[in-house]
């Protein structure tokens, strides 16, 4: 009996720890996400990206949540796509500009319709005032891709 309680005791521990390590790592990932307007891609269908190539609006109406992040799309077929493989259309760097990650590393926003798929990933890029960073990631791209991800993965 006592073998039994410690067993279920050890249980009933690695079940709470395994779940708040789930809960913490979603509200890390979440806090380091870009969720201007409360949704990845200011509430743009990440699907769409690469469906139809360009930036297209999503509803209210096709919501999803993956891993803490939550995503608008155009349809009920992008959102039933992206739910098979999220990983495949979501943002690199969580949604932040692609070249400010490459330049140092920071969080700098981004605007939805400036954005490049490379090697069947999503990379968005600022785009206001004049500057548009795409541009300049497409001068130097291996290399500003080399160092976003290693800022990425170092830093967030």
């Amino acid at each position: 009996m006592i073998k039994y309680s410690i067993i279920m005791s050890l249980q009933l521990c690695f079940m709470l720890f395994g779940f708040n390590l789930m809960a913490q790592n979603e509200s890390d990932r979440k806090s380091n996400f870009n969720l201007e307007k409360e949704y990845a891609i200011q509430g743009y269908d990440p699907v769409a990206y690469f469906t139809e190539s360009k930036a297209v609006k999503g509803s209210n109406k096709f919501k999803a949540n993956y891993k803490g992040i939550p995503y608008l799309f155009s349809s009920e077929k992008n959102k039933e796509t992206f739910l098979k493989t999220p990983e495949k259309f979501e943002p690199q760097y969580g949604g932040w500009c692609a070249y400010a990650m490459g330049l140092d590393g920071s969080k700098v926003k981004v605007d939805p319709e400036t954005f490049k798929i490379t090697d069947g990933k999503l990379y968005l890029f600022y785009n206001f005032f004049f500057n548009n960073t795409l541009k300049d990631w497409n001068t130097d791209e291996a290399n500003l891709k080399k160092k976003a991800d290693q800022n990425w993965n170092n830093t967030y």
